[in-house]
């Protein structure tokens, strides 16, 4: 028990400083016979509030502290995860507790340190965030609280959480949750959604019903009209159960990293987002991950569990270096795809080449699905360029920049020129740019 006791010592600040102040003090004693009397008085006083403290630190051996640490069940890739701690203080005298919690290591975070001060019988909750930017298994260590009292001297460690904690990353489902509570209250706007003009009226048939004002005159059923002796109207609805599938590239060009987070990472946040969306919209979504092979299939579907069991497909999915195989792609779109479906390929195309050598197989896609290539926008390529020029390096530099860029509007102008739908965003305006787009695409009648 005392071994114990010892190693929950730690020696602050303060008895380093009083401590010098003692001996400067009797070192002063060999010149006047007063300062040394001061400096023995003065020991004196520090053994006791030595022991004074250690008798407030370790009063009736119970734990000075109720420290509890909450972690979400899950980690959200990409957004900030709040983790509180609950801590009170068992005693009826003030305590000052510096909080030092284990995180996981993918954070490389090495000053995480919390000050507290807690009165008599008091309770706290104090909060941190942390952003993962990696999907995967994240293990919290143990909680640390170094108490000590008004006196200073010494502080006592009691530890927390001896078990370690793991938390899973999943894709970003506050995104989703968010953009699901704007597209459920109808303020998709403020995410930055465009308002669409219908171009037309939707053809599906819903039900016969009573004619009220405001209804359109072209809608009037005449013969339900003369049947009932009073004006009916055919009512219609936004056709259903369109087939979406989101196609995500797991090649080496979806490995280039943006903002901490890989393309792959962008892509799988993004596609759960349009997903959801879609289901909210009465549509049925599907996905696929391709690599040298198909490397995952969900049909197209729309039930309670849809979203649950893409996430948990998406959750480990990984990049490599292998090129990805677009010939793979569409055989297996050929196969497993039979009803006509928007197909939104996610991948990315630096050079003309690249694209020209998997434009046949684009266009075979293209001829049975409508087919919308998403690549991304190289912003730190973009955001060199609008750098004023110091030298005839950077001249030089920004020259190779602009020819980037330019490459890119050149294969998006090729894409649309077979017939390809083409999205060319920054990686963190995915979502938004995606739901515009498939919005534009579902109130044209273009599915």
């Amino acid at each position: 028990m005392a071994l114990s006791v010892i190693r929950n010592i730690y020696i602050n600040r303060r008895f380093y400083i009083v401590s010098t102040c003692i001996i400067m003090l009797f070192v002063a004693g060999f010149f006047a016979d007063i300062l040394f009397l001061s400096a023995r008085i003065a020991l004196l006083l520090f053994i006791l509030s030595v022991l004074t403290d250690l008798t407030l630190l370790f009063y009736t051996g119970r734990d000075p502290l109720l420290l509890i640490r909450e972690t979400p069940e899950r980690f959200s890739n990409g957004d900030q995860n709040t983790i509180s701690i609950y801590i009170k203080n068992n005693h009826f005298y003030r305590f000052k507790v510096i909080i030092i919690d284990e995180i996981p290591g993918q954070f490389q975070i090495r000053d995480l340190r919390m000050t507290v001060d807690l009165g008599p019988q008091e309770e706290k909750t104090i909060k941190y965030e942390l952003r993962p930017t990696r999907r995967g298994e994240y293990h919290f260590g143990r909680t640390n609280a170094y108490v000590s009292n008004m006196i200073g001297l010494l502080s006592r460690r009691c530890v927390f959480h001896a078990e370690p904690v793991t938390v899973k990353t999943y894709p970003s489902f506050l995104n989703i949750r968010r953009f699901e509570f704007l597209a459920l209250s109808n303020r998709l706007t403020e995410a930055g959604i465009k308002r669409i003009r219908k171009l037309g009226q939707h053809s599906e048939f819903d039900q016969i019903r009573e004619y009220v004002s405001g209804d359109e005159i072209r809608t009037i059923n005449w013969k339900a009209t003369a049947r009932k002796a009073k004006l009916m109207t055919n009512q219609y609805q936004d056709e259903r159960a369109q087939q979406i599938y989101n196609i995500i590239d797991l090649g080496r060009v979806m490995k280039m990293p943006f903002n901490q987070m890989s393309l792959l990472d962008y892509s799988i946040n993004a596609s759960l987002v349009l997903a959801n969306t879609a289901l909210i919209k009465q549509d049925k979504a599907g996905l696929v991950t391709f690599n040298t092979k198909a490397e995952t299939f969900m049909p197209a579907e729309r039930k309670n569990n849809t979203m649950t069991r893409m996430m948990d497909l998406l959750y480990k999915q990984e990049t490599d270096f292998s090129e990805s195989n677009f010939e793979m792609l569409f055989i297996a779109i050929k196969r497993m795809i039979t009803h006509r479906s928007l197909l939104i390929l996610y991948s990315n195309f630096e050079s003309l080449s690249s694209v020209e050598r998997q434009m046949p197989f684009f266009q075979r896609i293209a001829r049975h699905h409508l087919l919308l290539v998403v690549m991304f926008e190289n912003t730190g390529i973009s955001d060199y360029r609008r750098k004023e020029a110091q030298s005839i390096e950077d001249i030089y530099t920004q020259t190779i920049a602009e020819k980037f860029i330019h490459d890119k509007n050149i294969i998006i102008k090729e894409l649309q020129n077979h017939g390809i739908l083409t999205v060319l965003t920054r990686p963190q305006d995915l979502s938004v740019s995606l739901v515009n787009k498939y919005l534009e695409l579902k109130d044209r009648n273009l599915l």
